[in-house]
């Protein structure tokens, strides 16, 4: 398979990226300094993030959402003009085949799905569109064309204030449309970190010298796949092939605020009799965070064990740079995951003592107004 490279790929490996093949891109997964000294700057100040591997796509046409719902759980309707949503792909099972953003813009859907399931994703909704007649008249445009930055922290607003961008009434899920030195931007007030931050979509052309800009102030630092992946495990943020999967439902994942409520009075979303059940009863299985006792990170796919006896998963696994040590989420019997809870990990050698903990890790810093 052809490595994919982002309009910023000189720009990395000018800067000192460490490379690395993910999903399909060549992508950096740290800077000189180290994953370490990333997150935590983006957790004080701001950081900036290449993400222009996920997809960019747009929903048009007076059928486009009736047609989103079909695929998903969520109330489209109830998305105003500006805002943005969490959302998911559903199989007939409840398991999410992915997740993803969609905001509404200038009357349209657009999407940001993930970079590992953007095939799929494109080909769920083309062959959705094509099974169903009434969808016609929606189109589906995929824009290869585009560019998308993360800028994530604390003071990653002051940046782009500072930038001479008004963010006046700009709050966290809301997306609008900007212009920096003559180029077009369009900026969620959204990310995959837990703190305040911005999404923002440009012509591929331009992303360098937005990238350059953002240097340019002295106030931001460049961060790679690591520190967003430390930074989204701490947040307690799912990530596809991990928390989420075709077996994973949404209610097991901790996500029933992604089940709008006239979508569960309806039950008419994909898998709602699976999801619906778990969301009365309770899923066999719950997502946790996860302290490890000691200094050793216990890591993906390890097995948890009451009294010997299988009863979770690792899912996400590491360091946490935040809190200073290693932390980790995971899938556990739903009678074992009150916070306090002691269970153990099946580690190489040893059995390691996990404590359950409440998500997110690290709380979360999102801008409301």
């Amino acid at each position: 398979m052809d490595i994919k490279q982002t309009p910023l790929y000189d720009f990395h490996c000018a800067n000192g990226a460490r490379m690395v093949p993910f999903a399909g891109w060549n992508m950096p997964v740290q800077y000189a300094h180290g994953i370490k000294a990333e997150h935590l700057a983006t957790r004080n100040g701001a950081g900036l993030f290449d993400v222009s591997h996920m997809v960019q796509i747009e929903l048009s046409g007076s059928g486009a959402d009736a047609f989103f719902e079909r695929l998903t759980p969520t109330d489209i309707g109830a998305v105003a003009e500006g805002r943005v949503r969490y959302s998911l792909f559903l199989n007939d099972t409840g398991g999410v085949l992915d997740d993803l953003m969609v905001a509404r813009l200038d009357g349209n859907l657009h999407l940001v799905v993930n970079a590992g399931r953007a095939q799929h994703d494109i080909d769920h909704l083309r062959q959705n569109l094509d099974a169903e007649p009434k969808s016609a008249n929606t189109k589906i445009n995929v824009h290869h064309d585009k560019a998308l930055l993360a800028l994530q922290g604390p003071q990653a607003g002051a940046v782009l204030s500072s930038l001479g961008l008004d963010l006046d009434g700009f709050r966290f899920m809301d997306i609008r449309r900007f212009e920096l030195h003559s180029i077009p931007l369009v900026i969620t007030r959204s990310g995959y970190t837990g703190e305040d931050g911005f999404e923002i979509s440009m012509p591929a052309s331009t992303a360098v010298e937005v990238a350059e800009t953002f240097m340019a102030t002295g106030k931001v630092t460049l961060a790679g796949l690591g520190a967003r992946d430390t930074l989204r495990l701490e947040a307690g943020l799912p990530l596809w092939g991990h928390e989420l999967d075709e077996t994973i439902t949404p209610t097991m994942a901790g996500l029933k605020f992604a089940l709008s409520k006239k979508r569960r009075e309806a039950a008419d979303f994909p898998g709602a009799s699976v999801i619906l059940d778990e969301f009365t009863k309770g899923p066999q299985r719950c997502l946790v965070g996860l302290l490890a006792a000691g200094a050793r990170p216990v890591r993906d796919g390890t097995i948890l064990l009451n009294d010997g006896v299988e009863v979770g998963v690792v899912t996400s696994g590491g360091f946490s740079p935040s809190l200073d040590r290693p932390a980790a989420l995971g899938l556990v019997d739903a009678g074992l995951a009150d916070t306090g809870t002691i269970i153990t990990a099946a580690t190489r050698g040893s059995e390691t003592p996990m404590t359950v903990a409440d998500l997110p890790l690290v709380p979360h810093r999102y801008f409301r107004g």
